[in-house]
Parts: C-alpha cells; structure tokens; sequence
C-alpha cells in the first residue's frame, strides 16, 4: 500500500460530533474541546546508584478533563434542563451514562468516547452580535467520574 493510501485512511476529519444518552442522538455539536485525561505529579526523594540524591516522579491522581462542546443555539431545551437538575441539586438524575460521537463528513462514526456519570458543569449561551449575521453558538462543559475512547 503506498504511503499516501494510508495516510489518508488513517486520518480522522471530523464534520461533527453527537451526545447519545439513552441510546439516542441528544445533540449535534460542531466543536469538542479538552478531553483527555492527565495524572498529577508526585515527586519523591530517592538515593541514586552512587549515593545521591534524586528526585523521581510517579502519578497521582487521575483526573478527567472537563469536556466543552459548542453548536449553533437550537430550539431544542434538552441540555438546558439536565443543567437544570445540577442547579436544582438533583445530582442522582443528573448523573449520566452517554457517548460522544466524531464523525466524518459522509456521517460515519470515526471515533466514540462513553463517560460514566457524566453531569453538566455549564452551559452558556448564545454567544452572539445583533450587528452582525453570526449565528447564535451556545457552549455545554461536560463532567464525569471518566470516560473511555471505545472506537
């Protein structure tokens, strides 16, 4: 196979991404930001081969970055109301099981993430400028106990 063929199969564009809960499509987003994982550091002091001291470094705490999400404000007031359970202090309802879809531009799924726990931590919105023709971008960040990329 010649270098370009699989470089072009490898590469992943994404058009567009969806949240699923429930086993359906909650919302379309055109941006997801930040996710991913990091460990804090923890140093210690250590004695080297030759009597020194060193400084070595092993992981602490696992944290999950929090994921933002942005699209094209929407009639539809779904993630305005899971928001709603955080605000109202129905953490139990609000805590979700759901999967983040990329896909490409033809529609296919390229890439999924399933997030256990996951609840609202902010939704804002819409960003906007009357005096100008943009449209209206509203942003949800996105909390979880973890998450996974399965695809």
């Amino acid at each position: 196979m010649a270098e370009s063929e699989t470089n072009s199969k490898d590469r992943s564009i994404a058009a567009f991404f969806t949240i699923e809960m429930h086993g359906a499509a909650q919302g379309v987003f055109k941006s997801l930001e930040n996710i991913g994982s990091e460990s804090e550091l923890t140093e210690f002091k250590a004695m080297g081969n030759k009597g020194q001291q060193v400084i070595k470094h092993e992981p602490g705490t696992l944290k999950w970055n929090a994921v933002t999400l942005k699209r094209e404000m929407t009639q539809d007031p779904y993630f305005w109301n899971w928001r709603a359970m955080v605000e109202e202090g129905d953490m139990e309802s609000a805590r979700k099981a759901c999967s983040i879809l990329m896909h490409n531009t033809k529609g296919e799924v390229v890439a999924q993430w399933d997030f256990t726990n996951a609840w609202p931590r902010s939704i804002k919105g819409p960003t906007a400028n009357a005096m100008t023709s943009d449209v209206a971008i509203e942003e949800l960040e996105i909390v979880c106990e973890s998450y996974k990329r399965v695809k």
